[in-house]
């Protein structure tokens, strides 16, 4: 496989797990994503804006969220997350802990 076609593939992969986070299942909670997998939809939104930056493409965190989630990170929480329950609170921080200084 060509390179040109490799980048094609790997960014219809990355479309289609965007349209499953976003469409598919925005009932999935971001607290839920990062306790189980180590990554969530912020985390992708991250990512998108550090590769623009190594292309020399400046997004603010704010730009790159929008740009990930196809409109303000407020409408977003608003339409789909939920607060976070004390479990997945707990959760979260005993992950984050044992973590800490990985990539998510």
């Amino acid at each position: 496989m060509d390179d040109q076609t490799r980048i094609e593939i790997e960014a219809a992969a990355f479309r289609r797990l965007r349209q499953h986070l976003l469409e598919d299942r925005p009932d999935a909670q971001n607290i839920d994503l990062m306790n189980l997998a180590g990554f969530c939809r912020n985390c992708l939104s991250r990512w998108y804006g550090e590769a623009a930056a190594e292309r020399g493409i400046e997004m603010t965190k704010d730009e790159a969220r929008e740009t990930f989630y196809g409109m303000p990170m407020a409408d977003w929480k608003a339409r789909h997350q939920s607060e976070a329950t004390p479990e997945q609170q707990a959760a979260f921080t005993e992950s984050f802990a044992a973590n800490v200084g990985r990539d998510g």
